[in-house]
């Protein structure tokens, strides 16, 4: 029998047209080869594992159009919030204005507020509340970026995060962030307002095919 449950001969393989009874080494081959069909599938960048650091800086974004970012046990410093910046001239210097934000946050007392801003330093769609210095109270979340190497669009970013403040509570954020300046920006940078962070952080991008 030939591959894929075909006899005599086996059609060809290419994305999107995938004929046949595929074995899980038949998948795992076909998508090595970029032949397998598997919409919006991650492909990871970069992780970096930090400790003490004042910021994680992603400088090879690829040609994506949408990137995915998670950030796992990060223990930060001092009382501080997890941010993000962009950079247009490939790491060498991440902007620090012009930035546009709202978000929601809310905790385990059922308290609920809106957070917002038109003009800050930050993309607030990595974020996280201040706080939670204590033994576990680590951070946790995940963003979306959009349109960051197009020239011509602006850049947004979406995400969620979790983390405990000072006084102990969990507390959950979600929300979306733009840089409302059409241009590319070719690197990420990950930082705590003040302070340093130790933890693990993951950039994706997210293949897609014309």
């Amino acid at each position: 029998m030939s591959e894929y449950g075909y006899l005599p001969e086996s059609p060809e393989q290419s994305f999107g047209q995938n004929s046949g009874i595929f074995t899980p080494k038949d998948i795992y081959d076909l998508t090595r080869a970029d032949k397998y069909t598997n919409y919006g599938q991650l492909e990871l960048i970069e992780t970096q594992s930090v400790s003490g650091v004042s910021s994680a800086n992603f400088t090879s974004l690829g040609s994506y159009n949408v990137h995915f970012l998670t950030f796992n046990d990060i223990d930060l410093s001092t009382d501080a919030n997890l941010y993000a910046r962009l950079s247009n001239n490939g790491g060498s210097s991440y902007i620090s204005s012009g930035y546009q934000y709202a978000t929601q946050r809310g905790n385990v007392t059922g308290s609920f507020d809106e957070l917002r801003s038109t003009s800050t330093s930050y993309l607030n769609s990595v974020f996280t509340d201040n706080g939670g210095l204590g033994t576990n109270e680590t951070k946790e979340g995940y963003s979306y970026f959009y349109n960051l190497t197009d020239s011509t669009k602006y850049s947004f970013g979406t995400g969620m995060s979790m983390s405990t403040n000072s006084s102990a509570q969990h507390i959950m954020m979600f929300g979306s962030a733009v840089k409302p300046t059409a241009e590319t920006h070719n690197a990420i940078q990950i930082l705590p307002n003040t302070g340093t962070m130790t933890g693990s952080i993951s950039l994706y991008g997210i293949k897609e095919y014309s």
